[in-house]
């Protein structure tokens, strides 16, 4: 294992058990300002997430979405390569994926334009501290080399991390959205990369 390897498996660690309290302690607006940052991209293509453990809840904010455009959930094909997104709604048939989380039981595949990530911690410039498996990396790249694609990093506020090892291949994140407010990517100040 290289040195950023075990950098980051000891980062994830210490992340899943740092947003433990955070989930336990959410309440049902959690997702408040993700719904206000959706209503400014009306009928664009859009991918959430199902959330798993310990993550944040993005739905009713997707919900939402619904109303006015595509949304869809991530669904992992194979290993090693990017991730589908099959359209959903709040009545869509839902059956266990890849990793326990949910996918639809019938899957009609899209491109979105606006992704909201799921991650275990978070900068302020966009650096993204995920689960190890590379897929949102390889999905962000694949959609930005197609389209311009949003990257909207969804999380408990106390997920902000400064110290986040991350590597050359980790995608950022243009945009952070927590319980507590809109967190703008700073420019000028990238991640600092593990050597």
């Amino acid at each position: 294992m290289s040195d950023c390897a075990a950098r980051k498996a000891e980062a994830r660690k210490a992340a899943f058990v740092r947003r433990k309290p955070l989930f336990e302690q959410a309440n049902a607006a959690q997702a408040g300002y993700l719904s206000e940052v959706l209503a400014g991209c009306r009928g664009v293509p859009l991918s959430g997430f199902m959330p798993i453990r310990t993550e944040i809840d993005p739905r009713p904010a997707m919900a939402e979405a619904c109303a006015h455009g595509p949304v869809g959930v991530p669904v992992i094909k194979k290993p090693n390569h990017p991730l589908s997104f099959a359209r959903w709604t709040p009545e869509t048939a839902m059956v266990p994926g890849t990793f326990g989380a949910m996918i639809p039981a019938e899957t009609d595949f899209f491109e979105p334009e606006i992704v909201i990530v799921p991650l275990l911690a978070f900068n302020r410039a966009g650096g993204r501290l995920g689960y190890g498996g590379g897929f949102y990396d390889r999905t962000l790249a694949m959609l930005r080399r197609r389209r311009a694609t949003l990257a909207i990093g969804f999380a408990f506020a106390g997920q902000e991390w400064d110290d986040i090892p991350l590597e050359d291949t980790d995608a950022p994140l243009d945009l952070i959205v927590t319980e507590a407010g809109v967190i703008e990517v700073t420019p000028g100040q990238p991640p600092s990369h593990a050597e």
